[in-house]
């Protein structure tokens, strides 16, 4: 049986339908024509063997197969943009391209103090700061658009998963300033039970995390409004449709006019990790890994607490 040609086109196609889950959505972000993008979708099932989608009139769902295929055409489609931009680059003199994922204030501080060590070290590469939203609490790594990424775990169990604890910092509360918790030096949890919360738009274990969960005995969080990133959130909070846990570092970085910070006294703190993926022989990632070790130990950093664990390449446990 001959094996099945993927074209590349195709797949960026299912991509959009798997994401979207609407054909209708899909076509519009792609720029086709719906009809045209269905009977692509068609072809592919049919040259694969497989269905990869369930569809009904009100809704579209992805069969087992179908997840499969997302993963790995979204490590296809990264690899092949990583194909054109290396050979590019090797035309213009480049030696190599080093995407770093990060959210929010990646790693505070330390973030340009590591850019810099490291191109100061490898003066021909270069290095390209993405972000992600909170989807993807690996900031790349799953679907392979990152090599390396700034992180705050809890992240998703993985085999081919390792990070590293850069520092460790206390979580505070945002509100707006026209919140009667504004006006508190301290708060506690139990304070705050009652109150909505702006909750992120993340897998369940990282959702949770950032509400709180473990620490309200069994309160159930009630939810004001659900964001995809850091500034969806604050304005959420601006405009008093909830509150929200977040890093210590975040005001330094986001304080905005209307937000207050206040201390949490009975919750645990926030991690910030440096993480990459172990199924791949990637020396530029392992060499920022050891950079961003280096700093982390030897630099210190300002207002948080350095930690380390393990081995730097060891995977996570």
């Amino acid at each position: 049986m001959q094996q099945p040609q993927l074209d590349l086109r195709v797949l960026r196609y299912f991509v959009a339908v798997a994401e979207e889950l609407h054909f209708g959505r899909a076509a519009s972000r792609l720029h086709i024509a719906q009809p045209s993008l269905s009977v692509q979708i068609r072809k592919l099932e049919h040259e694969l063997g497989v269905p990869l989608l369930i569809r009904s009139s009100r809704s579209v769902e992805l069969t087992d197969a179908g997840e499969v295929l997302l993963t790995e055409a979204r490590r296809l489609l990264s690899a092949a943009k990583r194909v054109v931009s290396m050979t590019q680059e090797a035309a213009s003199g480049v030696k190599g391209t080093l995407i770093v994922g990060f959210q929010s204030n990646a790693a505070a501080e330390m973030t340009p103090r590591i850019l810099a060590a490291f191109k100061n070290n490898h003066p021909g590469v270069h290095v390209q700061m993405r972000s992600y939203g909170f989807s993807d609490p690996t900031a790349g790594l799953a679907d392979g658009s990152a090599d390396v990424a700034f992180v705050r775990p809890p992240l998703p169990e993985a085999g081919w998963l390792a990070m590293e604890t850069l520092f460790v910092e206390p979580r505070v509360l945002a509100v707006s300033n026209g919140s009667h918790l504004a006006k508190l030096s301290e708060v506690s949890v139990e304070q705050v039970h009652d109150q909505p919360f702006v909750a992120r738009n993340a897998p369940e274990k990282w959702r949770d995390f950032w509400l709180a969960t473990q620490s309200r005995e069994g309160h159930p969080v009630r939810l004001g409004t659900q964001v995809s990133t850091v500034d969806e959130c604050f304005e959420a909070i601006l405009n008093e449709r909830g509150i929200a846990f977040t890093q210590a570092s975040t005001q330094r970085f986001y304080d905005r006019p209307g937000l207050s910070f206040i201390p949490v006294k009975d919750i645990p703190p926030s991690t910030l990790s440096i993480a990459w993926r172990t199924d791949t022989n990637d020396e530029l990632a392992r060499e920022f890994v050891e950079t961003a070790r280096t700093l982390a130990t030897f630099g210190g950093i300002p207002n948080v607490t350095s930690s380390f664990i393990g081995d730097p390449m060891s995977p996570i446990v």
